[in-house]
């Protein structure tokens, strides 16, 4: 029998013991809303996972969009000429 109590090597006293304790904490009046409580978590967790996977699953399966087309590249050279020195060969003057 490999189940998770097995995990954990508890044996029928054992759990017996962890009942009796819960019972004597919580109380009897308790016992319902903890078990409703904890089933409604499970619940919610299972619905949280399913909508995630379901999610991956569907972006996983859309097309892809076509690249887009790429411009060729422009020249950036500067067209300002008002502002440039001109430049004198060594052994001249300006």
């Amino acid at each position: 029998m490999n189940t998770m109590l097995g995990l954990f090597n508890l044996g029928g006293g054992e759990i017996i013991l962890i009942l009796a304790l819960v019972l004597i904490l919580f109380g009897a009046k308790k016992l319902p809303e903890l078990a409703k409580g904890l089933g409604t978590g499970i619940k919610e967790f299972k619905k949280a996972t399913r909508e995630v996977t379901e999610d991956m699953h569907s972006a996983m399966e859309e097309t892809p969009a076509p690249p887009a087309k790429r411009l060729p590249p422009t020249s950036t050279v500067a067209a300002d000429t008002e502002h440039t020195v001109p430049q004198s060969a060594p052994g001249q003057k300006a």
